[in-house]
């Protein structure tokens, strides 16, 4: 891997990184006391991680500010910081100054310093610890000495847990100077070299220091547990140093285990390194393992270890627990590869036009009545379908990847607008193509804090209400009809259609005469310029936003509904389609032109009845319900001598449904889409093209759009019905005058 393909690595790397870190903080403030360390640990963790991965490709600044953030969050692991609502602020900031480094060294210029936000950080580091911890600050871990013996481990050696930080070596430290002071001042019994942080060979940093140690020491009479830290105090700031007395509490080695950043494999190095075992009782114990499995006894290590008393119950556990995260640890890496997109969608081209070309053959290959090579050709295009299931499920993320950001953008709006607002996902597991869900992302921001600033009541009009104080916000997403629905809910004021009525006709979109439906009301609010609000505040008001929101979902073949009642909340339902690539569809004939449905909308097909042919009336009784449809015939004006029977396509979409009348069925099929030409680009009904088995060109019909003006139809039909029953009595009564 060269330098810049590792250095793209590296941005993605801290962007997750970042989002996890963001994540934690969120959760320390939400989360009560006792409950606080994990989280605290992981925000350390990511901002030790994007530090030392910074200083691989010398971006200084990003590892100095980082440096800072890191000894801050220390301190408040330590205890020694108390968590408040300012220092929650000020750590995301700093969060969101880090990304703007990154952004600044990927696509060039400089990060905006953000004024004063290192001398806060530096403000912390200056509290003296005891002003700085209140009762509800989340305390060290204790260790509770008990008073068994057999809770002790029996050495007679201190244990050192040593682990250098990458930088010593830069500053000027010797990390081998350190360890020969040490056996000034004592005996060295033994000592381990760990090199489980070496990175791959081409990625080693001869500048960086990557080992740690563990060692058993045996000091002078005179000497305490305050002259060993001594020794390190130079390269205490930026190592990690764990130091045992002999006899320690089992306890002690048990959080040391739990503490080790390197995993191991096997159970008795673990022990070793973690000093409840020493090497002599290793060799010991795997000798009486050797013998017993001679003779048929193939008891495991950790049992044999409890039994001969070399070492504690409660210590093997905590190493049987590190060995089965270090497994789950290498499980996924093993089953996580970063895969370029560009050489993703290489890929997915090349199936498609793979499904293209087994089109062909299975076509020529049914001409032939050749019977062998007609079943060949169907094994083929088995293994093509598969291959191309498996290719699409490459490009398909979860939603979560977008639900995720939402915390922080609900926090800081309803901070913005001083109202109480809980956040609520679901669906996060549903899987979408990543190409939408990477343009997804800046609709929802819009949707959402429209519904905070719109939608969610003051704390006041709500309890006038009979509400909670504080309002709902849910984001939602599940799988319906062949399409993945994104729902924007909120428990708010609903929509006011005279409100928008009246604007609309103010701005002069609609006459203030006009007929509308309650859904074209609604979707007024997607007009350019359109807004209800009086005041404009940095969240809404301009009439800027929604108009881009509807531009963008139609851009990847989406559709907006929305559902709202006046004093109970809103929903947003974003529907769209589950891939942009390659669909299982369902072809048809008009006349000479083909025409492809996408499988998953299609319900039933039915003869048209014959009184319906040639009928002006587009609507037929399907089992009891009115069912609007469209002649495609008339629709794309194609001119064919009429067949003898016609058939009906019953398609859905969301809980619309229409009716498509077609010639002919022409059975299944798989549909690779491509754009449509700039001749059909301006068509409304089509959403793309595809090449048959025959090397003809199909269209992919546009079924939302379809089931749109077929329901538009129905309603022009009851509404011109109605008109005419209400003119008919005054007709009446004219003639009888």
């Amino acid at each position: 891997m060269n330098l810049e393909a590792a250095k793209q690595v590296f941005f993605e790397e801290c962007r997750e990184l970042l989002a996890a870190m963001e994540a934690a903080l969120l959760a320390v403030e939400a989360s009560p006391d006792g409950e606080r360390g994990e989280h605290l640990n992981a925000m350390f963790r990511a901002a030790h991680t994007i530090k030392g991965s910074a200083g691989l490709f010398g971006l200084d600044e990003i590892v100095a500010f980082t440096h800072l953030c890191e000894s801050v969050l220390d301190r408040l692991r330590e205890g020694e910081l108390a968590i408040t609502p300012p220092l929650i602020e000020l750590l995301l900031a700093a969060r969101d100054h880090i990304a703007a480094q990154i952004d600044a060294v990927q696509f060039g210029g400089a990060a905006i310093p953000v004024e004063g936000l290192e001398l806060s950080l530096q403000g912390y580091l200056s509290v003296q610890p005891a002003a700085a911890v209140p009762a509800a600050t989340v305390p060290p871990p204790k260790i509770e000495i008990e008073s068994d013996g057999d809770n002790m481990v029996s050495s007679e050696h201190w244990h050192i847990s040593l682990r250098f930080g990458v930088d010593v070596l830069r500053n000027g430290m010797d990390p081998l100077s350190f360890i020969r002071y040490l056996a000034s001042i004592g005996r060295i019994v033994y000592l381990t070299t760990l090199y489980d942080g070496l990175p791959e060979p081409e990625l080693i940093d001869p500048e960086s220091c990557y080992l740690g140690f563990e060692i058993e020491f045996d000091a002078a009479p005179h000497i305490d547990k305050l002259a060993i830290e001594n020794v390190f105090e130079f390269v205490r700031e930026d190592s990690t140093v764990r130091i045992l007395p002999p006899h320690a509490h089992i306890a002690e080695y048990i959080r040391l285990i739990k503490e080790m950043p390197e995993g191991m494999a096997r159970l008795g190095e673990i022990l070793v390194r973690g000093g409840a075992l020493t090497p002599l009782e290793l060799d010991e114990v795997l000798g009486l393992q050797r013998m017993g499995s001679e003779v048929g006894d193939h008891r495991p290590l950790g049992a044999l270890l409890v039994e001969e008393r070399l070492a504690h119950p409660q210590a093997v556990a905590a190493a049987l627990d590190k060995q089965r995260e270090h497994a789950a640890q290498k499980t996924r890496e093993h089953r996580v590869v970063r895969v370029d997109a560009a050489r993703l969608d290489g890929l997915i081209d090349l199936v498609g036009e793979l499904v293209i070309a087994g089109a062909a053959a299975q076509l020529s290959a049914s001409r032939s009545g050749n019977n062998a090579l007609i079943e060949t050709i169907a094994s083929l295009s088995e293994l093509v379908e598969r291959i191309r299931d498996e290719a699409l499920s490459l490009r398909m993320v979860p939603v979560g990847e977008i639900f995720s950001r939402f915390p922080r953008v609900v926090r800081d709006a309803s901070r913005e607008l001083g109202k109480d607002i809980q956040l609520e996902l679901e669906g996060e597991e549903t899987e979408l193509d990543k190409s939408m869900v990477d343009r997804l992302g800046d609709p929802l921001i819009h949707l959402v804090r429209n519904a905070i600033d719109h939608g969610i009541e003051s704390p006041d009009a709500r309890r006038i209400r009979g509400k909670a104080d504080y309002g709902t916000v849910w984001l939602n997403a599940f799988h319906e009809s062949g399409s993945v629905v994104i729902e924007v809910g909120d428990d708010g004021a609903g929509m006011d259609r005279a409100r928008i009525r009246a604007r609309a006709v103010e701005r002069g979109l609609i006459e203030a005469e006009a007929v509308l439906s309650d859904q074209q009301i609604l979707q007024l609010v997607f007009e350019p310029g359109f807004s209800t609000s009086e005041t404009v505040t940095s969240l809404s008001g301009r009439g800027v936003g929604m108009d881009v929101v509807k531009r963008n979902i139609e851009a990847l073949k989406g559709d907006i509904e929305i559902e709202s009642n006046e004093g109970e909340g809103t929903v947003v339902r974003l529907r769209m389609p589950l891939t942009l690539a390659i669909i299982d569809g369902f072809r048809v004939g008009v006349g000479s032109v083909g025409f492809v449905i996408p499988l998953d909308m299609v319900l039933e097909c039915l003869d048209l009845p014959t009184d319906n042919s040639g009928s002006r009336q587009h609507y037929l009784n399907l089992r009891g319900e009115v069912l609007p449809y469209l002649p495609l015939r008339e629709l794309f004006e194609v001119d064919a001598p009429l067949p003898s029977r016609q058939s009906v396509v019953v398609v859905q979409y969301g809980s619309q449904r229409a009716g498509l009348v077609v010639d002919s069925l022409e059975g299944e099929l798989q549909a690779v889409i491509k754009p449509l030409g700039q001749l059909f680009r301006g068509v409304k009904g089509l959403a793309g093209s595809t090449i048959l088995g025959n090397g003809a060109v199909a269209l992919i019909l546009d079924v939302p759009d379809l089931i749109h003006r077929a329901a538009q139809d129905e309603r022009r039909r009851v509404a011109l019905l109605g008109l005419q029953q209400a003119r008919r009595p005054a007709l009446q009564e004219g003639n009888e005058t």
